[in-house]
């Protein structure tokens, strides 16, 4: 059997690695503010992934009940997923949250293509409840995301899958494909776009200030001001903001998982 939204899950997860440059994140020159990784950690993690892509596609494709319960049973596929993964890498964490949103969106084409819907749509009614169910009924908080839910009020990767992933629909997947010059400089663009409007998580945690989102997006904002990966003066602008990264430790790590799924949805229409 073929697996075309499998394919191009992993194809979407090394586009990510391979971009350059990206502040704070993993890419063939340099591991930035993840010093125990690299980037043949990242295409040993994807490559672990494939059988978890397959399942979660032959699913969507089968499935013809409730939306909620879909989801329960890919959480199910996921906690498998998560555990190869990190016997990949040596315990690594390198793709937990692709594993979340980049499954969904798998699952979530296979069901809507043999059911004729839209795929956010779909993806709205999977998650439905699920910021209440994993983050606001929670007493005492221990991951990164009960923990900025609680002391934030933000819902994170959780809060985007609820509301049918808007940042990807109406933010980067139409700045994707308004975007001209080589793939690798509509990919930097559109991740430092990703970056001027998402709440980064893993970025939170690392700042351990919300204020320095503010910061983020100034940043960000910058670069494409400054006309983005095609201009020298931006590129330069954006290598030192790397520098700036790895000193502080800073990552956007919510904001690669966001530009794979953008990366994902622009393979399955057609836009890269």
């Amino acid at each position: 059997m073929k697996y075309p939204h499998a394919d191009l899950a992993i194809k979407a997860l090394l586009y990510e690695v391979v971009t350059w440059p990206k502040p704070g994140l993993v890419d063939p020159v340099t591991h930035s503010s993840h010093p125990d990784m690299d980037v043949y950690t990242f295409i040993d993690s994807s490559l672990s992934l494939r059988t978890y892509f397959e399942n979660a596609e032959d699913l969507g494709r089968r499935y013809n009940g409730k939306l909620s319960n879909l989801f329960e049973q890919l959480r199910i596929l996921g906690i498998q997923a998560e555990k190869e993964m990190f016997a990949s890498t040596k315990g690594i964490n390198t793709h937990k949250g692709a594993v979340f949103s980049l499954g969904i969106f798998v699952c979530a084409y296979s069901y809507s293509i043999s059911n004729n819907c839209d795929v956010f749509k779909t993806i709205q009614k999977m998650t439905h409840g699920l910021v209440e169910h994993d983050l606001a009924n929670v007493k005492v908080p221990k991951t990164a995301g009960e923990i900025e839910y609680q002391k934030y009020g933000k819902a994170g990767i959780r809060g985007q899958a609820e509301a049918g992933y808007p940042i990807i629909s109406k933010i980067a997947l139409p700045f994707l494909k308004q975007t001209t010059g080589s793939l690798n400089e509509r990919l930097i663009d559109t991740l430092m776009k990703i970056a001027t409007v998402t709440e980064d998580s893993n970025f939170i945690k690392r700042a351990g200030d919300l204020d320095k989102l503010t910061e983020l997006k100034k940043w960000s904002q910058h670069f494409l001001d400054l006309g983005g990966a095609k201009n020298n003066k931006a590129l330069a602008y954006l290598k030192n903001l790397d520098n700036l990264f790895s000193e502080r430790n800073y990552s956007l790590g919510g904001c690669a998982d966001l530009l794979i799924i953008t990366i994902f949805v622009a393979l399955e229409e057609g836009i890269i």
